[in-house]
């Protein structure tokens, strides 16, 4: 399935609202380590059915990053119940990754 691209419009109801938890990767096209992080990203996403797994470009949504204080990329957040509940700033690899949603 990969990652779902999520926006300002989308946000809410795909993160906020969502029954599981959800691995956020706030990035950007021009970050040198973001373009590391996105394949280990989507990786992740087409391995795991019970979470959801998204990315939301910076630039393009500048309000997210904002809103969770957001001042390096690339910077992932796991959400549960509309809450942060982890975060990691970096390129951080899958198994971490994977661990931050188990204990979400």
């Amino acid at each position: 399935m990969g990652a779902i691209k999520l926006t300002e419009a989308n946000f809410n109801e795909e993160v906020l609202q969502a029954d599981q938890p959800v691995l956020v990767d706030l990035w950007a096209t021009w970050c040198g380590p973001c373009k590391m992080q996105g394949p280990i990203i989507e990786e992740l996403a087409d391995e795991v059915s019970e979470y959801k797994v998204g990315k939301v470009d910076v630039d393009e949504n500048p309000g997210i990053a904002e809103k969770y204080n957001v001042m390096s990329i690339p910077t992932l957040l796991v959400f549960n119940k509309g809450e942060v509940v982890a975060k990691a700033v970096g390129v951080t690899q899958k198994d971490k990754l994977l661990e931050m949603l188990q204990q979400a």
